[in-house]
């Protein structure tokens, strides 16, 4: 094997790989950021990263690497869970252009892809025929065809329909100078001259490859060098399939299509704890099921709608009609040995409970007490048969290293995942990592297993595999990865001559101490780099399309570039912290740049499993960067916007009629950092709290204190849509309730935290909490989610020191949820209307919209608010700059149901940011929930 030169001794790789190729070659320090790391514990630094045009492009960027003695790493999704897509060299990406189903003949049943076509793409395209790729790992939304090959990947329904070696029929592959070969079974493609040692070599060795492999389902580590035998065709696409990207690049893939039921139905079993729920497993497989997925109650911290149990077997079901689907996980349900068990027919009802399952390798990465967890022993897989005794024996495993994990996996194939509380930041931890690793190695051997029932071996587990195989078939895996890879270019440090699983931990670059910080982080105990750690790299936020009421990512979404995602600036902000490829800390231009396409929506607060705050790293960022300088225009208008629409309101008829003006107006949203394309908002001629005052003096009662509400004066309302404000009020005296305000000169802070004026933001919520007074603790009602939003979250999170502001955001409320709390016998009018809109990001991510369907299901309003995010965000969308990404964001969603409403349809947006949108974009007035309600009340008596 030849030994790679020092990086600095290639001075003319980044000028040959531009002259080469015709895809992008980027050797900045952004590029090199996003690629330290996929979703393990490892990190490897890149020289650059390239995007491959076409399979052309692929050949000449491994040629000149290979000139260069430079290695390279193919990487898709960057999902990977043991190490494997990371690289010390070129990390070659091939989801930007790679990604066409270059063909789907339905009658044989195959496509044809590249390797980076995501997994869903190739599931819908084939779905209209009735067909589905049958391995579907959880990451399903955002994995590609070639990581499934090079992990050999499996999902839920293996059971059913294998791992990915089992579907795949022939593949191109680039070996590492850029020499082409096709690869299928040796009776239907022939052997490529480039590997004509191969059958000699397994003929050598026909005893050891019958012998050493163990005979179980889920059976991925190490490289499947058994499908060289002669009886098993010497196929060397399979033999290809989970090779990590060490033997070569694949360029394009024809796999099999299995026929997907028309119906599905889902029983779901209550048994005692896991071991009870895995040794049921097995019996379950005589009746063809479809999936038979596992998991114990530490996992789930709501079981709500799951039956009684300590753990549940998840059972799928297909059929030709519902009935028939319903019928089989009946039969399901009555052969199982269960506590409980209850049949899933609705899909509504099969995508919640999925839900929990598939996001439990980011769910699972906190315990319930809030300390972290790690992968490093994702997927073990056992005999299911031995899936009982061994998870009992791996928990007192666990227990003697003093260590705690919550499995869940695929029990039908014996196959676990868990998360581990492993200490990886102290030297006495990481040996305990290696220790447990070693043992549990010994322990999974024992019972027949395999290191790698899922994932691959990676950095992880590929020290290990002697435990497993043994020395002498190990050695062969050297032999053979030179067959494919003498010069040793392929992911080097990956299966072959593997690295230390206690090497390039990524956790030993960050800063010791916690840095200080503005935010108080108290789920992470006040340390913004455990903040950051958060990200373990499941890459949800890289889902391209929303997936039901999902907002997360939209600016990934509009652009599809990693430094768009949340998991491209969590990176980001792990490598400022760590200071060796982003070297200019707080003041780093790069994250500056990722951060700035950020619409500080809260997406990723409640979409991503591990509750990655973006908005939060925002500001907090924001904070630093601009501390002691001029800040962009932007931060001074619409940050400020509170103090300028206060100071505005006596002029509103004179400004208004200059905003028309567009010689005048033009100058001034430059002067503000305002985009040209936008139109600023009219002002009311009165605001809301001076309309309330009026009202009130009309004579309105104040009957006794559980009578009386608090209607938070919110600057959007008060000072922009006062007529959501006055309609508020409306609905709420019809509830029998008299307004009052809870002071005078409040605010949230909202847009000073949206900009990063974190000191400002602080002085601001410290005022307020002053002036509350008596009314301080008592239920508060927020009409605009975002001030919500940052009255629940971000006021304790800034000022955590002050019990005030703990009191304060525990008594917010929205309308819907104080009228079902506090006035549970009001019944609204029935408008019996159809309705369309938008649920507002901050209200999905933090507050919760239960109560508002709640209500307009009595209401008598029907149809569902999109998911997505507008894309104007408050102050986001009207900063220059930022216009296409606001379009392209409304465009993905929101535009698109409202044009697709019926005749009649209302159109709901609680938030003044989605009311702009709709109204900017789509020439659609929205209405607040409470306008509407109030539209259907009696008409108020005339008092004039």
């Amino acid at each position: 094997m030849a030994a790679h030169r020092n990086p600095t001794e290639h001075p003319a790789l980044e000028r040959d790989l531009r002259a080469e190729l015709r895809g992008e070659v980027e050797f900045d320090a952004t590029a090199r950021a996003l690629t330290t790391m996929d979703a393990s514990n490892y990190r490897r630094v890149p020289l650059g990263t390239v995007a491959p045009r076409d399979a052309d492009d692929v050949s000449a960027a491994l040629a000149v690497c290979r000139a260069h003695g430079v290695p390279v790493v193919p990487r898709g999704g960057g999902t990977s869970i043991a190490g494997q897509a990371t690289g010390t060299g070129v990390v070659l990406d091939l989801t930007r252009h790679l990604d066409r189903i270059v063909a789907l003949d339905a009658p044989s049943r195959t496509a044809v892809v590249q390797p980076g076509v995501i997994l869903d793409d190739l599931r819908a395209a084939a779905a209209p025929h009735g067909l589905t790729f049958g391995p579907d790992p959880s990451t399903h939304g955002r994995c590609t065809l070639g990581g499934m090959i090079g992990n050999n990947s499996c999902g839920a329904h293996s059971v059913a329909w294998g791992t990915t070696a089992d579907n795949v029929r022939a593949l191109t592959v680039a070996r590492y100078g850029g020499d082409t070969l096709r690869l299928g079974p040796a009776a239907t493609t022939p052997l490529p001259d480039a590997l004509r040692e191969l059958p000699a070599f397994a003929a050598a060795n026909l005893a050891l490859l019958r012998t050493g492999f163990p005979d179980l389902p889920r059976r991925i580590s190490g490289y499947a060098l058994d499908a060289l035998l002669p009886e098993r065709g010497t196929d060397l696409a399979r033999a290809f399939c989970g090779s990590e990207g060490t033997l070569g690049v694949v360029t394009e893939a024809t796999v099999r299509l299995v026929e997907a039921p028309a119906a599905r139905a889902l029983a779901v079993l209550g048994y005692a704890d896991e071991s009870a729920a895995a040794e049921a497993a097995p019996g379950l497989l005589t009746h063809h099921p479809l999936t038979v997925e596992g998991m114990a109650a530490d996992l789930v911290r709501e079981p709500a709608g799951l039956p009684r149990g300590g753990a549940w077997l998840f059972v799928e079901t297909g059929g030709a009609t519902p009935a028939e689907a319903r019928a089989h996980a009946g039969r399901v349900l009555c052969a199982a040995d269960a506590l409980d068990g209850t049949v899933v027919t609705d899909p509504a009802g099969q995508r919640a409970l999925w839900r929990i399952r598939e996001d439990a390798a980011g769910t699972a990465t906190r315990m319930p007490d809030g300390t972290e967890a790690w992968p490093g022993w994702e997927d073990c897989a056992v005999p299911p048969a031995r899936l009982g005794p061994y998870l009992r024996e791996f928990r007192a495993l666990l227990a003697g290293h003093g260590l705690r994990g919550t499995p869940y996996g695929h029990f039908g194939d014996g196959c676990i995942h868990v998360r581990i509380d492993f200490d990886l930041l102290s030297t006495a931890g990481v040996a305990r990592f290696r220790r447990f690793s070693e043992d549990l190695a010994d322990l999974v051997v024992a019972h027949g297993g395999s290191l790698s029932g899922e994932h691959g071996d990676g950095q992880a587990r590929a020290e290990l595999l002697p435990r497993m195989y043994g020395d002498e078939l190990v050695a062969l895996f050297a032999r053979y990865k030179d067959v494919w890879d003498p010069d040793g270019g392929m992911n080097p440090g990956i299966l072959a001559r593997p690295a230390r699983l206690d090497e390039n931990l990524r956790f030993e670059v960050l800063p010791k101490r916690p840095v200080d910080v503005a935010f108080g982080y108290p789920h992470d105990g006040g340390d913004f780099s455990a903040a950051v750690r958060r990200c373990v790299g499941v890459a949800k936020c890289r889902t391209p399309r929303t997936t039901g009421a999902d907002v997360m990512c939209p600016s990934y979404r509009a652009t599809g570039e990693e430094a768009h995602s949340t998991r491209g600036r969590a990176r980001l902000l792990h490598e400022m912290l760590a200071g060796e490829v982003i070297t200019d800390g707080w003041r780093s231009d790069e994250v500056r740049e990722a951060l700035d396409l950020c619409l500080s929506c809260k997406g990723c607060r409640g979409d991503c499993p591990v509750g990655v705050d973006m908005a939060t790293y925002k500001a907090e960022f924001l904070h630093h960067h601009y501390r002691g300088r001029l800040r962009p225009a932007a931060h001074y208008s619409m940050g400020g916007l509170p103090v300028w629409l206060r100071l505005a309101a006596p002029f509103a008829p004179v400004l208004n009629a200059l905003a028309r003006v567009r010689p005048l107006v033009a100058p001034v949203k430059r002067l503000a950092g305002i985009a040209p394309e936008r139109t600023l908002p009219v002002l009311p001629r009165q605001s809301f709290t001076r309309w309330l005052g009026r009202h009130r003096g009309r004579g309105t009662a104040i009957l006794s204190n559980d009578r009386v509400v608090t209607l938070w004066p919110d600057t959007f309302t008060d000072r922009l849509s006062p007529g959501v404000g006055r309609a508020a009020v409306r609905v709420l005296e019809s509830a029998g309730r008299t307004v009052l305000l809870p002071g005078r000169g409040l605010c949230c802070g909202l847009t000073y935290v949206s900009t990063g004026r974190l000191d400002k933001a602080r002085k601001v919520m410290r005022r307020t909490l002053d002036r509350m007074g008596a009314s301080l603790g008592d239920p508060l009602v927020v009409l605009e989610p975002s001030c919500a939003a940052t009255l629940r979250t971000d006021l304790p999170e800034l000022l955590p020191d002050d019990p005030r502001a703990a009191e304060l955001a525990a008594s917010v409320r929205t309308l819907a949820q104080y009228l079902e709390e506090y006035a549970p016998d009001w019944q609204p009018p029935r408008l019996d209307r159809p309705v369309a809109g938008q649920t507002h990001c901050h209200q999905h991510a933090v507050l919760g919209d239960a109560a508002e369907r709640r209500l307009r299901e009595r209401a008598g309003l029907t149809g569902e608010l999109s998911g997505g995010c507008c894309g104007l965000a408050g102050n986001f969308g009207f900063e220059r700059g930022h216009w296409d990404v606001s379009v392209a964001c409304a465009e993905e969603t929101l535009l698109p149901s409202v044009r697709a409403a019926d005749p009649g349809t209302a159109f709901l947006a609680d938030g003044f940011s989605c009311r702009t949108q709709l109204d900017q974009l789509g020439g659609v007035r929205a209405r607040h929930l409470a306008e509407l309600l109030a539209e259907g009340l009696p008409p108020e008596p005339d008092t004039s």
